[in-house]
């Protein structure tokens, strides 16, 4: 046995070493040094003679305005999962519900469409919709209902707008997957035995799905926070999130480790969330193995 189990071992280590390689060279190591950068003085590139500091993140703990940068960027992040999930489980509902093969397909093409256009593409088309002189004020204008242009873009609301059109599709198929493995003859026998189809629907489908609205919600939230066209495009600079602020950081302040100590801030946000999604799974699992 240990001739032969040997061989199988050293195989499947042949098997993993190249994708362990590609992992380690662009993921380990950019997060390493971006985190060594971020507790250096200055760049030991350009620099002969630099020391670790902790400056960098004391500097984000005692400024008001990066700490306000940091909920901003949270803020805009949750109303974003919660419209897109709010969007997402119904049509996930729908889709993973349908009977029909040609529906199905006819809804998941709805669903992907949006994603074979790019970011750039898609938040411009929300520039021409929601700007000043834009589609839905000219509308409005023209049927007598506002006298003033709404303020649509260069706020909050508008990054919501833009982030949800780009998200929610990442919401809907991971909806999908979880709400399409649960049973159906389960509401069914809640409904025979006298529940309501809304009430066999909180009681029964929505606790079931709850790993997959996890699992969507982590991920568009992570993917929100993180995201930067959006943001610039649809607010602007009047509405900072940590992604502009590391760019701006870098391109006009060249203040690399300054940079590196937001992106490691960055990085634990969604650090603690996968950690928050795997407890609560866990919490999860466990009662409903006790049940």
């Amino acid at each position: 046995m240990p001739a032969t189990g040997a061989p199988r071992v050293n195989s499947l280590a042949l098997l993993i070493l190249p994708s362990a390689l590609l992992f380690a060279l662009f993921f380990f190591l950019p997060i390493g040094l971006m985190a060594v950068m971020s507790v250096l003085t200055g760049n030991p590139v350009v620099m002969p003679h630099v020391s670790f500091t902790a400056k960098h993140y004391a500097r984000i703990g005692n400024d008001s305005y990066y700490l306000e940068v940091i909920w901003t960027t949270l803020r805009i992040g949750l109303w974003t999962t919660i419209v897109a999930l709010v969007i997402g489980y119904p049509l996930a509902h729908w889709m993973a519900r349908i009977r029909s093969r040609s529906g199905h397909a006819l809804l998941l093409m709805a669903v992907l469409a949006p994603m074979l256009t790019g970011i750039v593409v898609r938040t411009f088309a929300w520039m021409t919709l929601l700007s000043d002189k834009g589609v839905i004020n000219q509308v409005l204008a023209a049927l007598g209902l506002i006298s003033t242009p709404l303020q649509l873009m260069y706020n909050e609301s508008g990054i919501i707008i833009g982030l949800v059109h780009i998200y929610v599709p990442f919401m809907v198929l991971t909806l999908t997957g979880v709400i399409g493995r649960i049973d159906e003859r389960l509401e069914q026998a809640a409904e025979n035995l006298g529940a309501s189809p809304w009430r066999a629907f909180l009681e029964v489908t929505l606790p079931l799905s709850l790993p997959g609205i996890l699992a969507g919600s982590l991920l568009v939230f992570a993917l929100a926070i993180s995201a930067y066209v959006t943001p610039i495009l649809l607010g602007g600079f009047q509405i900072m999130t940590l992604p502009i602020l590391i760019y701006q950081q870098i391109s006009a302040n060249f203040n690399v480790g300054f940079a590196a100590a937001l992106g490691m801030v960055l990085l634990a946000i969604s650090l603690m969330l996968v950690i928050a999604y795997n407890h609560v799974l866990g919490l999860f699992s466990g009662q409903r193995e006790l049940q």
